[in-house]
């Protein structure tokens, strides 16, 4: 009977305690990885801000002219069924 407890599965307060082991060490690998990260001086965070403004301008742009014209071609399709 002895062999047969050892071989069950472990019980409830020991699978909480290993969740709560991994929740530690994942935390931990967490903070490690943040130690090792290199954050963007003001010049470069600034470059990076107005390269991501420009872009989106520019896709503004982009899509309010295909807008346009193929506002304009539907308009002149129905134009050409009445």
């Amino acid at each position: 009977m002895a062999n047969n407890q050892a071989a069950k599965k472990p019980g409830f307060f020991a699978k909480i305690g290993n969740f709560f082991k991994k929740i530690g060490r994942y935390f931990k690998e967490v903070f490690s990885e943040v130690k090792k990260l290199t954050w963007p001086t003001k010049k470069e965070l600034l470059s990076y801000t107005l390269a991501v403004f420009a872009f989106c301008a520019l896709m503004a742009i982009i899509i309010g002219l295909l807008d346009l014209a193929f506002g304009s071609g539907f308009q002149f399709l129905a134009n050409l069924a009445k």
